[in-house]
């Protein structure tokens, strides 16, 4: 990014006809969104003025114009901030990368992603924790963890809430990631917030299957309900699917 005016870059998409896709108001100024092409492959633009810092309103910006867009496409997401100099750069990239985009487009075609979080709660954390002896007893505040003499119990104690923890979120991959992915083209798990989140899981689903998928959350939140709490989001751009940078050597 530059302090400079420049081009910038939501995502690509199939098309070959010019598209208009609205206004979007960066920086506080309002812009034109519209495409620039190379071949069958356009990318979606709109001119900036200054410096584009990822504060609310900009992030936001960006994601509403993506969200608007995946309504009609498949699309290949770029993430916040990728600014060029001008349209010839923009499209001096788009032919350097038309075989990649067109690799997946293939992949994408017709899929989104959704994002799934498996939170714990508390209760029934407490509840596992008395399987424990070791733990059910530093629960029970039977263990003084302030006594420099238990020094030995606290490692231990560390030990093995690490294992417990790590029990936990081995069985909510085994019973509900694995049981997702069998309805999905791919999946991937991200990082958790240890003791919380047990599982924080994307997957890229075909969009004919999207029912059947929504179905099978469902019914795994009846069997899991009284254990842990579902943060189910989506339809999504497949972020978590797709690594591109967009680069010109000597300008970007």
């Amino acid at each position: 990014m530059n302090s400079q005016s420049g081009v910038y870059v939501f995502c690509a998409i199939k098309e070959n006809v010019p598209k208009q896709f609205g206004k979007v108001n960066f920086n506080g100024l309002e812009n034109d969104v519209y495409t620039i092409h190379y071949q069958n492959i356009a990318m979606v633009v709109t001119k900036v003025n200054g410096d584009l810092l990822p504060d609310r309103n900009n992030l936001f910006a960006h994601q509403h114009i993506i969200t608007e867009i995946i309504k009609q496409y498949s699309i290949i997401p770029m993430s916040f901030g990728n600014v060029f100099h001008s349209e010839e750069d923009v499209l001096l990239i788009t032919k350097h990368m038309h075989d990649e985009f067109e690799k997946l487009f293939i992949h994408l075609q017709n899929k989104i992603e959704v994002g799934l979080k498996v939170i714990a709660k508390k209760d029934w954390m407490k509840e596992e924790m008395k399987n424990n002896p070791l733990l059910n007893e530093w629960q029970s505040s039977k263990i003084d963890i302030s006594n420099p003499a238990s020094f030995y119990d606290q490692i231990q104690i560390g030990e093995q809430a690490h294992n417990f923890v790590l029990g936990l979120e081995n069985k909510v991959e085994q019973e509900i990631y694995h049981s997702l992915l069998e309805l999905a083209e791919a999946g991937k798990q991200n990082a958790t917030l240890p003791g919380k989140t047990l599982l924080n899981a994307a997957f890229l689903v075909d969009r004919d299957k999207e029912e059947a998928f929504d179905q099978r959350v469902n019914d795994l939140y009846e069997l899991w309900k009284d254990k842990v709490d579902f943060k189910y989001t989506g339809p999504w751009p497949a972020y978590n699917f797709v690594d591109i940078r967009l680069r010109i050597e000597g300008k970007i």
